[in-house]
């Protein structure tokens, strides 16, 4: 089956079976390598990407669904000119241990502060529920203080 969708800013177009999940096609069709597969169960969010702008587990979401969608990968965050202020934020708090899983914390985290330019400690709880084996937890945190404070100053030059 042909299903068309935009990502990360390109229309493209694949042939393949409608329920292969998104994260199939992302990574191994369109060959984009930074969101990653954790669990395969929607549980860890290793492979978190945005359809219109709301964070989705990509490896449980069933390709015919982006039909006529926006996706949006940690590759189409920003750039290495102009990172996301999320990704400015997890270079100046030196998160990633490993590494493996920030793709997928990044992308919930710009996904929430869209909703919630402010997170409180309680709302990075209840809304950043993914896994990390290294438990960068606390640098996380700071992180998400730190991005919200970038999006939200208007002098910051991440936001021009």
């Amino acid at each position: 089956m042909k299903i068309s969708f935009n990502i990360n800013g390109l229309p493209k177009t694949v042939e393949v079976d409608k329920n292969t999940p998104l994260l199939w096609v992302i990574r191994d069709i369109l060959n984009l390598k930074g969101t990653k597969f954790g669990c395969g169960k929607a549980a860890c969010g290793a492979c978190t990407v945005h359809i219109d702008s709301e964070a989705v587990r990509s490896c449980s979401y069933a390709v015919k669904f982006a039909e006529g969608k926006t996706v949006t990968t940690i590759e189409g965050l920003g750039t290495e000119e102009n990172p996301h202020p999320v990704q400015q934020a997890w270079i100046e708090e030196i998160v990633p241990q490993c590494g493996y899983c920030q793709p997928g914390f990044m992308m919930a985290t710009a996904a929430m502060l869209e909703k919630i330019p402010n997170p409180t400690d309680e709302d990075i709880d209840n809304n950043i529920i993914n896994v990390c084996r290294c438990a960068t937890y606390y640098r996380m945190r700071k992180a998400i203080h730190r991005a919200a404070a970038l999006t939200n100053d208007s002098s910051n030059p991440l936001n021009s």
